[in-house]
């Protein structure tokens, strides 16, 4: 197994931690932290794999620090997420089935939906209206959850702000949403690293050192969310999605 260089190891851990901090807040960490794994020379399978560890690390200490903090719903947490872990390894079975390629498209047009509608609802998410599960949100809950982690285990690009999305849309806040999406996505991690674990494509070397600088990113990244509230998390979330439009759009075109 391959070791990094002093250089190498230096970089991969500042794009951790930068990763982290965003990916704590908003979901889309693997804007950075993917492209940082390839560069750093490991392979498509190995990047992938690899950074599902730092992931791991990265949202079991954001969703920490949001438990802690009170902004989970333990209730529906701990409902929803055996069913964001059975979705992950679904899409990681199925994604060795057939290719994921032809989702790229439809990536994109959910992601421009998405923006679209929270630039037009200019007051949506900045209070919590959530007041717990009803016959219209226990079926949205149960399909979001099974259905984006799925997608996260298939594909992944987009699935935080897929979350965030969906607990929008049942009445909580910026804060509260990008909270309970932490743990779903927690899940999707876990059962997706088991799984790459399993195929032996983990390059702990690269990994832990990454992962560890995530664990400081996701942790001073989650606060920041809790103390500096939904005027905060709003803006970001809209610029990591019109990013993670624009990196989709871009492998569209030129296969990259």
């Amino acid at each position: 197994m391959e070791y990094p260089s002093l250089e190498m190891l230096l970089f991969l851990i500042g794009a951790g931690f930068l990763a982290a901090f965003i990916d704590s807040v908003v979901g889309g960490g693997g804007l950075i932290s993917l492209p940082a794994l390839l560069f750093a020379g490991l392979p498509p399978v190995y990047g992938l794999g690899t950074n599902k560890l730092g992931g791991t690390m990265s949202s079991l200490t954001s969703t920490s620090s949001f438990l802690l903090s009170k902004k989970v719903n333990m209730r529906l947490a701990a409902w929803l997420f055996p069913l964001s872990f059975i979705g992950a390894i679904l899409g990681t079975y199925t994604v060795k089935q057939i290719p994921s390629d032809f989702l790229k498209p439809l990536v994109v047009c959910m992601l421009v939906a998405v923006t679209i509608y929270t630039l037009t609802k200019k007051n949506w998410g900045a209070t919590s209206t959530y007041g717990g599960m009803t016959k219209k949100t226990v079926p949205l809950l149960i399909i979001g959850a099974l259905a984006i982690g799925f997608y996260d285990g298939f594909f992944g690009p987009g699935a935080g702000s897929f979350l965030i999305f969906l607990f929008l849309m049942v009445g909580f806040d910026f804060v509260g949403a990008s909270a309970n999406a932490k743990v779903l996505n927690l899940a999707s991690n876990v059962a997706s690293l088991g799984t790459f674990f399993l195929m032996k494509s983990v390059n702990w070397y690269y990994g832990l050192p990454m992962g560890i600088a995530m664990v400081f990113g996701a942790l001073i990244g989650s606060q920041v969310a809790i103390r500096k509230g939904s005027t905060f998390v709003k803006p970001l979330f809209i610029l990591v999605t019109v990013l993670l439009i624009g990196k989709q759009v871009w492998t569209l075109l030129f296969h990259v």
